[in-house]
């Protein structure tokens, strides 16, 4: 189970028990490393331009308060702000690895739909709610991101 789903468990594992006898649920899409390479890339490019004490750390501009969890789900170690911001490698990694466990809850929740799944995964990562972004910011955030996405995929 990764560490969006934890969240979930208990709303989704009753969903899931009422649906099972309703409709047959969606084969889930293989997401791949170039998808999620493609999309980790998006983010960092359509991440604001880095500003001294803006809070935010690394090319995509994470929050503090995410990098030693994300750390610690992602590697077992604990990671500061600081050294996230100072080892582009680590940093990299482990944005990776929560875009790949996020990616595929999209596709899963979007029927497998590959832009509406990187939409989805785009308004997480700046809102932490994947269906937040209907207008304004996030919404020109969002469309930014798929973009990006598109042409990282056609290089591929």
């Amino acid at each position: 189970m990764n560490f969006k789903s934890i969240a979930k468990t208990n709303l989704l594992f009753g969903s899931l028990i009422i649906s099972l006898g309703l409709q047959t649920l969606p084969a889930a899409a293989a997401v791949t490393d170039a998808q999620v390479s493609a999309l980790v890339e998006a983010l960092r490019q359509s991440a604001p331009p880095q500003t001294a004490n803006d809070g935010m750390y690394s090319q995509w501009q994470v929050l503090p308060g995410n990098i030693s969890r994300w750390a610690k789900f992602c590697t077992k170690q604990d990671l500061t702000p600081q050294q996230f911001e100072a080892d582009a490698t680590k940093a990299k990694s482990i944005v990776t690895c929560i875009v790949g466990d996020l990616l595929r809850d999209e596709y899963k929740a979007s029927s497998n739909n590959e832009l509406t799944a990187v939409r989805r995964a785009a308004c997480w990562w700046m809102t932490g709610e994947s269906a937040a972004c209907k207008s304004g910011a996030t919404a020109t955030y969002s469309d930014k991101v798929v973009s990006i996405y598109q042409q990282q995929r056609a290089k591929k």
